[in-house]
């Protein structure tokens, strides 16, 4: 299985010379199973320069996973390029919101108002499919996924081939203290990442931050690494950076990462991903 990261921000994309290192496109990350099938997980900006990058190579079949229908998870589908090629197969997974299904979460983005080229004009052969079990088999893998604690619905995936196991969880506030009844305990978070080989989860914010901004559906990067500790995992990748943290202020939320794991005794590795980061499991 293949990793790499197309768009790691979170919130909104932030182009410019103070996030060159980290990157500024939102969230999007490519999956390639050891058959080189593709899946795709979520539509931020970052999936425009991995579109063009597909078209280097025909692919029987492009699935895309929408982990929630936030503006910076879906804002670059319009510019996915591969959905403009009538060889092209496209198959977009999401769950139903409260209030409209997947599907009319994409087209609506397309209407004139906002773009000028309408959802009808794709020529790309393109198919919806609206998640309904929280255990899925695909070819020679199984998806899993898990409810996070986040404004609207959302969740995580959890993709095991031959295994390894990656984790993908964004948009995540691991100790939420606004609790509904979809509210998914610490503990549940602890047994669907154990023992991942790789773990991607939203670290946001630094626990400063948090304190002023509870109930807005992310975690700090301190509560990441306990949950990493906790679950066994054996390599974290901090994931959706505030758009307000520069280069310089990613390296010194690693470092600090870095000397608590030291400072602990916490026995897994920690990256703070990147555009263009690649981990081969």
């Amino acid at each position: 299985m293949k990793i790499v990261f197309w768009g790691t921000r979170g919130s909104v994309a932030v182009p410019g010379e103070e996030t060159v290192k980290y990157g500024g496109n939102t969230t999007c990350v490519e999956v390639r199973l050891s058959d080189d099938r593709l899946i795709i997980i979520d539509a931020g900006t970052g999936i425009r320069k991995l579109g063009m990058e597909l078209l280097r190579k025909k692919e029987e079949e492009i699935n895309i996973f929408l982990t929630h229908p936030h503006w910076d998870h879906i804002q670059g589908f319009p510019f996915f390029t591969p959905m403009y090629m009538k060889d092209y197969s496209v198959i977009v997974h999401g769950w139903r919101t409260p209030l409209r299904k997947v599907q009319n979460t994409i087209m609506d983005q397309m209407e004139g108002t906002y773009f000028p080229v309408d959802f009808s004009q794709l020529s790309a052969k393109i198919n919806f499919y609206e998640i309904k079990e929280y255990l899925l088999p695909y070819k020679s893998a199984n998806l899993s996924f898990l409810r996070l604690n986040h404004p609207i619905i959302c969740h995580s995936i959890k993709i095991e081939e031959h295994g390894k196991t990656f984790v993908f969880m964004t948009d995540n506030e691991l100790k939420s203290e606004t609790p509904n009844t979809k509210f998914t305990p610490w503990e549940d978070f602890v047994e669907f990442c154990r023992g991942a080989d790789l773990l991607a989860h939203d670290a946001q914010f630094t626990p400063e931050e948090l304190e002023r901004r509870k109930g807005w559906g992310h975690s700090s990067y301190t509560q990441v690494l306990e949950l990493a500790q906790e679950s066994g995992v054996k390599k974290l990748a901090l994931f959706h950076h505030d758009p307000n943290h520069s280069d310089a202020e990613i390296d010194i939320i690693l470092k600090d990462c870095h000397d608590i794991i030291k400072r602990n005794g916490y026995n897994f590795d920690c990256v703070a991903s990147y555009e263009g980061m690649q981990i081969d499991l």
